[in-house]
């Protein structure tokens, strides 16, 4: 079980409660905030260097939601959130604490010649282009909510890599495993983890055949080294549907499903986000 770190705000009248039911989060999780209160508009909260808007909860009366992405790099300390809402014409703003602490993720220590670093002029071309047009997608936010369901995971099968896995080249880290893996045969079926429209549908160098799909407010879902892909770019795929077929494809050393999550740009925990969004509807 994923740990869900919930800040609810109950405005009534004059008054602004800022409750959180921990005022602890590990780097590279999600944060949920809601705030239920009527005749309120353009809803915001900062956190260091991020700006997000709230959104309309389409399943509750007079509530509002914004999920708040903690990068994997983040710097551990505490933070003050801010929020702010319009009322009656004027901003009213609350704050509370929230410390950024160390989500413990395994380490793998690997020792390589420097060489090793320095790839050929065109894969650093392929792959920075790829990278440059993934994060447009990523950093951009469908106003529409596709979703009306809760999450669930691509397939049902054994996890052999976890989320958050540190890899330290040399003494160095230089990455982290970026999603979860899930062990799958080639050709295995692979189901959507909810409805959205595809955004990246591409053989890419590292990802291999990529599906990437768009849930609305921020939230994309991930799935690597395809062997097929069923979809388009532009097509609309309903939670469940059978995406691909699981492959090797790309920079993988044997056939799995590489599932992964970002929010407002910012990759996260895909398991502990899932955890997070079923939580909106409840």
């Amino acid at each position: 079980m994923k740990k869900i770190i919930l800040i609810i705000l109950i405005l009534n009248f004059n008054l602004f409660a800022l409750e959180l039911s921990s005022n602890l989060v590990n780097n590279a999780n999600t944060v949920l905030l809601e705030i239920e209160k009527e005749n309120i508009k353009d809803v915001k909260l900062t956190f260091d260097k991020q700006n997000i808007n709230f959104n309309k909860n389409p399943f509750k009366k007079n509530s509002f939601y914004a999920l708040l992405p903690i990068s994997y790099y983040q710097e551990l300390k505490e933070y003050r959130i801010i929020i702010s809402y319009l009322e009656n014409n004027k901003r009213v703003f609350v704050g509370k604490d929230l410390k950024v602490v160390d989500g413990n993720y395994k380490s793998e220590v690997i020792n390589v010649k420097p060489s090793k670093f320095k790839p050929p002029k065109s894969r650093v071309e392929r792959t920075k282009k790829e990278y440059s047009d993934a994060m447009k997608v990523y950093n951009s936010k469908s106003e529409k909510l596709y979703w009306s369901e809760d999450f669930i995971y691509p397939l049902n099968s054994k996890i052999t890599s976890n989320f958050g896995t540190k890899r330290v080249y040399n003494g160095e880290l230089k990455s982290y495993h970026s999603g979860t893996d899930f062990r799958a045969k080639n050709n295995t079926p692979i189901i959507a983890s909810n409805s959205g429209i595809v955004r990246i549908a591409q053989d890419r160098f590292y990802a291999g055949n990529s599906i990437i799909i768009d849930h609305g407010h921020g939230v994309y879902s991930c799935y690597f080294h395809l062997n097929k892909m069923n979809f388009k770019v532009g097509d609309f795929i309903k939670k469940g549907e059978v995406l691909g077929l699981s492959g090797n494809t790309g920079r993988s050393t044997g056939p799995h499903l590489h599932f992964a999550f970002r929010i407002h740009g910012i990759q996260v925990d895909p398991l502990q986000a899932i955890e997070v969004l079923n939580s909106i509807n409840n």
